[in-house]
């Protein structure tokens, strides 16, 4: 057992996120290649890295599926999860935030903290993520790793402390000084095979000291036996050792961050490697993992050990064009064997483990075992879905599972041809198993299959791989809001009555219900009030289901009623005549009633639009964004001439922004958006909306 502890101790299970365009994949590659992975680096721009495989990824340069790779380095095993920067495919972060244990957050060292690096950044903290940051780009012209390192204290944290200060300025840098060994690092060409071990260049002596001691100074605070050690003999009385244990204590705190920098293709990634093993956690660090059982709900505990009943959770489902499903499982306890059977306590679905594989990005390494604190992917699971438990069928255990916010874009879509019908029904049932974000449904009006999701590209990429992967052409519509509607006045009570008698047995069905607004995001809440037997228990469920029913289809323009609490408080039935059937009639009568009666409001999504502009073109942005009843939040400068927008905008207003900000300001401004929060349309919009819907 002793063995499997120290061999656990050296696991890194760590992601590489950041803005889009920050250089992550680009990072990622030259781990790979420092870590012997690789006998060349791949550029994004060429199109040939490991972590970007799918055919969009190459061509558009940007990341969209997360990508597992497994590398090591001096004695440690690394897992890497290479993530998506767009906020369209922000769930492809949340998934592996959810199992990772440590990150790396890459910044652009021209721009800073920018807009996604601040969402990725609050993501981390709401999974407790440990993390280091990582300067990109500070050799390229503009960048500058102190103003980068200004803007993380000014946006992110002030406790983010470099171990690593670069050695000359943009194009002219040549490595790095290691505020913990106290020697320079450097390169005379980024491709070097090696780095020069070397002395200080006298110049950086006093910005070295300074450094080194808001380092020391503020990493031995968080370590109890090290901080008495410092005040008896102060910084230079430390050794290296206790320097780096006392920083690693810091860090797993998760609130605590180490800086490094540097041109993150080279030779360099060799420190930023040092430190990802020297800092961030392993499965031990991390503890216990805690779930329930899923028969009684009680609290079960889980020790990061292989001697453990087995405990796990998928967190990405993919499709490969060669061996079919695959699902990604990070092990959380136990161990699993190839040729085992194992419960999917999320289904209640008993599975059979066939093929499991270690992942080199689109390579694939059979393995016989994975045990516990390790990732990697079984082939051929038939009912896991993302955010499922896998455990072993004797003791099973429900791990919390992963939220997934609502797809607020849809469009209608089509086959070209009749061959296509059914190819496209199976490729985008095989697309939606995959994307947890990506939903369908059938509008029973029209006929059109609508598909929906997190923003345009998403909906743009998945139309395009159904066109590679599965050869299927579609005609696509424009992309709709989905809107969804609510109360906005308590405690309205309706009836609803069905009664049909024709010859033989009859129909009867009836209830009194109540409405009330919920929280915003709660959702839907029943509350069953019926006392007495006034309706037979066997009855209330299906009364529920068609209160559920009549709230798929809003009674304003036919969107999904949200937020609601309906209580079912009276009623009546007859021995002969009444049924499933008719309570469910009467719950939809009742509910489409009482809505009518209770202040009904149109919800849209509202985005949080971010704008990198420059200062010449910002009165134009902001008076643009005041045109689509958007409302500015907040004006900063990123650097000179630079401005960062902030603003939120109804989607409806949004569609095809990114093309028209690029032509008005001659291709200089860039923008992200994501989903915020839902807001009432205002009245004289909603009469438009409701006009089209054909209420």
């Amino acid at each position: 057992m002793a063995d499997k502890k120290y061999e656990l101790e050296k696991v890194r299970n760590i992601g590489i996120i950041a803005h889009i365009d920050a250089g992550k994949t680009t990072t990622t590659e030259a781990i790979l290649y420092r870590t012997g992975l690789k006998h060349k680096i791949g550029e994004v721009h060429a199109g040939d890295t490991t972590t970007d495989w799918m055919a969009q990824e190459k061509e558009r340069g940007i990341t969209i599926t997360a990508a597992a790779v497994t590398c090591f380095w001096k004695d440690k095993k690394i897992n890497i999860i290479d993530t998506p920067g767009h906020i369209d495919f922000t769930v492809e972060v949340e998934r592996s935030l959810r199992v990772l244990d440590g990150a790396v957050v890459v910044f652009d060292g021209k721009m800073g903290v920018e807009s996604q690096s601040e969402t990725v950044w609050r993501q981390a903290d709401r999974y407790g993520v440990p993390r280091i940051c990582f300067i990109n780009k500070i050799n390229q012209t503009g960048g500058d790793f102190y103003k980068s390192l200004d803007s993380i204290h000014h946006r992110l944290s002030k406790r983010a402390f470099p171990i690593h200060l670069p050695i000359g300025f943009e194009q002219s840098i040549t490595g790095v000084v290691d505020l913990i060994t106290m020697k320079a690092y450097s390169y005379k060409d980024f491709t070097d095979k090696n780095l020069v071990e070397g002395e200080i260049p006298a110049e950086m002596i006093d910005k070295v000291k300074k450094y080194r001691s808001l380092l020391v100074e503020n990493a031995v605070a968080e370590d109890e036996k090290t901080l008495e050690k410092y005040f008896e003999v102060g910084e230079d009385g430390l050794s290296e050792e206790e320097v780096k244990q006392a920083i690693r204590t810091a860090v797993l705190t998760g609130k605590f961050f180490v800086v490094s920098g540097g041109d993150g293709r080279g030779v360099i990634a060799e420190k930023l490697l040092d430190a990802i093993t020297d800092f961030l956690p392993s499965p031990l660090d991390r503890g216990s993992t805690w779930g329930t059982n899923p028969k009684n709900g009680d609290e079960i505990e889980r020790q990061p050990d292989p001697a453990e009943p087995f405990a796990a959770l998928a967190f990405k489902i993919a499709t490969d064009p060669f061996v079919g499903k695959l699902a990604f499982f990070r092990v959380y306890s136990g161990k699993i064997t190839a040729g085992s059977y194992i419960l999917n306590s999320s289904t209640g679905d008993k599975e059979r483990v066939g093929r499991i594989v270690r992942l080199h990005a689109d390579k694939r390494e059979d393995v016989s075992h994975v045990d516990a604190g390790d990732i990697a992917a079984i082939v051929g699971l038939k009912g896991t879905t993302t955010g499922n438990t896998l455990c072993d069928p004797t003791h099973p255990i429900l791990l919390e599972s992963i939220t997934f916010p609502e797809p607020p874009v849809s469009i209608a879509i089509e086959p070209k041809t009749k061959a296509d019908q059914e190819k496209m029904a199976i490729a985008l049932s095989r697309l939606a198993e995959e994307d947890p974000t990506f939903r369908i449904k059938s509008d029973t009006e029209t006929g059109q299959t609508i598909i929906s999701g997190m923003g345009e590209l998403h909906l743009e990429i998945i139309v395009d791989r159904m066109k590679r992967e599965f050869a299927v052409e579609a005609n696509v519509g424009q992309p709709q809001v989905a809107y969804r509607e609510t109360i906005r006045k308590d405690g309205v009570e309706a009836e609803g009555k069905y009664i049909r008698q024709t010859g033989g047995r009859g129909q009867y069905g009836h209830v009194w219900l109540r409405l009330f607004q919920n929280e915003t995001g709660a959702g839907f809440e029943f509350i069953n009030r019926i006392k007495g037997g006034a309706i037979p228990s066997e009855f209330i469920p299906a009364a529920r289901t068609g209160i559920e029913e009549a709230m798929a289809n809003g009674v304003i323009a036919g969107y999904p009623v949200v937020d609601v609490k309906v209580e079912l408080y009276d009623g009546s039935y007859h021995d002969v005549d009444s049924s499933e059937v008719a309570f469910k009639i009467a719950g939809s009568m009742a509910f489409q009633d009482a809505f009518k009666k209770s202040a009904p409001v149109l919800l849209e999504p509202i985005m949080k639009i971010v704008v990198v502009v420059p200062e010449a073109f910002m009165g134009d942005v902001i008076g643009d964004l005041n045109s689509k009843r958007g409302r500015v939040e907040s004006m900063e400068d990123l650097s000179s001439g630079i401005k960062e927008i902030t603003a939120y905008v109804p989607l409806g207003e949004m569609f095809g922004y990114t093309t028209s900000l690029r032509s008005s300001t001659q291709g200089r401004a860039s923008s992200s958006m994501e989903l915020d929060h839902y807001a009432d349309v205002p009245s004289n919009v909603a009469e438009g909306i409701i006009a089209k819907s054909g209420k």
